[in-house]
């Protein structure tokens, strides 16, 4: 599991069955130290975010879990929570936005 910005969503007129209504989203994942990897990855859209949000994306088995299809699916990352808030070891707090976090308190 990992934390990760929302950045984009993916629309695609083909796809293969097993995607029919399946929301997806480009995410990015949020490092140790705050910052966004270089990476991007594309999730299932479970529960309805959106651009900018800060979500909980899972793998493997739990994503098609999550997704509801389960072995009969050709997807293996979903995204399965929105973040409130998280706090973290040095004292910063990380919002559900970007525009939310606060910096240490130490």
């Amino acid at each position: 599991m990992l934390v990760a910005n929302v950045v984009g969503t993916v629309w695609s007129t083909k796809k293969d069955a097993s995607l029919t209504g399946v929301r997806l989203l480009v995410v990015q994942p949020i490092l140790a130290d705050g910052a966004t990897s270089a990476e991007t990855m594309v999730a299932a859209d479970t529960i309805g975010a959106g651009i900018g949000e800060r979500v909980l994306v899972v793998f493997g088995r739990a994503a098609r879990h999550a997704i509801g299809k389960g072995h009969d699916i050709g997807f293996q990352t979903a995204v399965v929570g929105i973040v409130d808030r998280m706090e973290l070891q040095d004292g910063r707090t990380v919002g559900t936005v970007a525009e939310l976090d606060e910096p240490p308190t130490r």
